[in-house]
């Protein structure tokens, strides 16, 4: 629970609950931090001041930490939130179009943040089932909520869906580019490092054959990353999608769709979703199968 006073987290059982700790949702996560970029003042923070290049994992696993408590992190989710605003207050320069930024401006926040919905309301339909209209209002409540804990204003963020769409098609059109990050991180060329993190062995193991593993890995990351962005954000950003790509992601989708929720809930769920969802089943009685999680 949230101290009297701070936002609160998106409900348990809610459709964000089922969503951001499933498995599948590291595959939307890509697509969604791509569209991030694609903004040019984000994308110029990205690139001036992110690590993401030198230290990709760590990176990645501080993005997905961070992600996790916003919604399973009870009364942990507004500290996080007032922590990356205090990250962010020094981070600023000029962007692609030779306009000053800042990270906290309310424009640039809150995009950062409002690319998420339109990925997972896109990926659902893919790698889980697609929303029905109820769900998804219910995710855009949910995520607003995960906005107010990030510190974004009702004011600054569209407070309805009817409301979103009309803003992120004026984003599409007016706003966002094929910056240099949008580049690299759909590229599948692009080189990354063994993995820094896991078990000695492993990394070991991995170190020596990551020649060879990395150019399929890449090849992966770059399908995954574009396939699942919604179709206007690629065209607005100038990628190209085959037919054929789309079959091959549809066929992958089949695949994810039906074999994860045969997993045990050790496997498809992350550790702090896991453990959120045993503690709120053994306060509040059993979880029931949430709306979008199958």
């Amino acid at each position: 629970m949230a101290s009297a006073g701070e936002p609160s987290p998106p409900p348990p059982g809610g459709v964000l609950w089922s969503l951001a700790g499933d498995i599948r949702g590291l595959l939307m996560l890509p697509a969604a931090l791509t569209l991030q970029v694609a903004h040019p003042a984000v994308g110029a923070g990205v690139d001036d001041h992110s690590v993401f290049r030198t230290d990709p994992w760590g990176r990645g696993e501080r993005s997905l930490s961070s992600l996790q408590l916003w919604v399973y992190g009870g009364a942990e989710a507004a500290e996080e939130g007032r922590r990356l605003r205090r990250l962010h207050r020094t981070i600023q320069g000029t962007d692609t179009r030779g306009r000053r930024y800042h990270a906290l401006t309310p424009a640039n926040y809150a995009w950062v943040h409002a690319t998420g919905f339109p990925v997972y309301q896109h990926a659902s339909r893919y790698l889980v089932r697609p929303l029905t209209d109820a769900q998804e209002r219910a995710l855009y409540r949910e995520w607003l909520q995960v906005g107010r804990i990030l510190g974004i204003h009702d004011r600054d963020m569209p407070q309805t869906i009817e409301e979103f769409w009309p803003y992120y098609r004026t984003m599409l059109a007016d706003e966002v580019e094929a910056t240099v990050v949008v580049r690299e991180l759909v590229a599948a060329d692009t080189r990354v490092p063994p993995p820094d993190r896991g078990p000695f062995l492993l990394r070991l193991l991995l170190k020596a054959l990551w020649p060879v593993l990395l150019p399929p890995l890449a090849r992966f990351r770059a399908f995954i990353t574009v396939g699942l962005m919604p179709p206007d954000a690629r065209e607005a950003l100038g990628l190209d999608w085959t037919p054929e790509q789309e079959r091959s992601l549809r066929r992958l989708g089949a695949v994810v769709r039906r074999t994860v929720p045969l997993l045990p809930e050790r496997l498809r769920y992350l550790p702090r979703a896991r453990r959120a969802r045993a503690e709120w089943r053994a306060g509040r009685g059993r979880l029931g199968a949430a709306p979008g999680a199958r």
